[in-house]
């Protein structure tokens, strides 16, 4: 039977976690991005369609890339940040169901049919991008997830000549806790849920 975890897991998790906007000078290992990969990927998706596509901007060339692109209140946090996570999806991700869904014909349930493509693209690379939150977090990242950029900038700059759109921004290093600002407000759970 499943166990909840412990009480320290749930608080790096969730309940002490925040938004970081100040990093330390200290680099990310290219192992540890991998072990990120490695483990945001056996989140669940539907069909197992696995659309999320992921560029980790760590250099200084591809960080220049990145800044024309992004808006003015994330340019500097972005800049010092060790890595920048690009959260994409794949409007093809349907072409690798044979691999990823073998047991039935699942591809058939998307050629052709653009909607469906685009709202499970979009609807399972976000939630690829909300377990690469919370696997950084277990990892002992710090992360500082984002709107804020040219999507069409970016795309061109990192997808040109692909089938990728890229859907939110993702910061990633060791916080500096003196940018962290106090938590906003949360609605209660009779504001934002109910028991049927």
């Amino acid at each position: 039977m499943s166990q909840a975890i412990d009480e320290a897991a749930l608080r790096r998790l969730f309940l002490d976690a925040h938004t970081h906007n100040k990093w330390q000078e200290k680099e990310v290992p290219d192992g540890v991005l991998h072990e990120l990969i490695d483990t945001l990927k056996l989140g669940p998706t539907s069909a197992n369609c696995s659309p999320g596509r992921f560029v980790f901007v760590k250099s200084a060339d591809a960080k220049g890339r990145l800044k024309p692109h992004l808006s003015a209140g994330n340019r500097d946090k972005t800049m010092q940040a060790p890595v920048c996570a690009i959260i994409a999806y794949d409007m093809e991700f349907y072409e690798h169901l044979p691999k990823l869904f073998p047991h039935t014909d699942a591809k058939s349930w998307f050629t052709g049919n653009a909607d469906k493509i685009k709202e499970t693209a979009f609807r399972n690379g976000t939630l690829q991008g909300a377990y690469l939150i919370i696997a950084a977090r277990a990892l002992g990242l710090d992360c500082g997830p984002m709107s804020g950029f040219d999507n069409a900038g970016v795309d061109e700059a990192f997808f040109a000549g692909t089938t990728y759109k890229s859907n939110f921004l993702c910061n990633l290093g060791y916080g500096d806790p003196s940018g962290v600002r106090p938590r906003s407000p949360r609605f209660s759970f009779d504001e934002m849920a109910k028991i049927a």
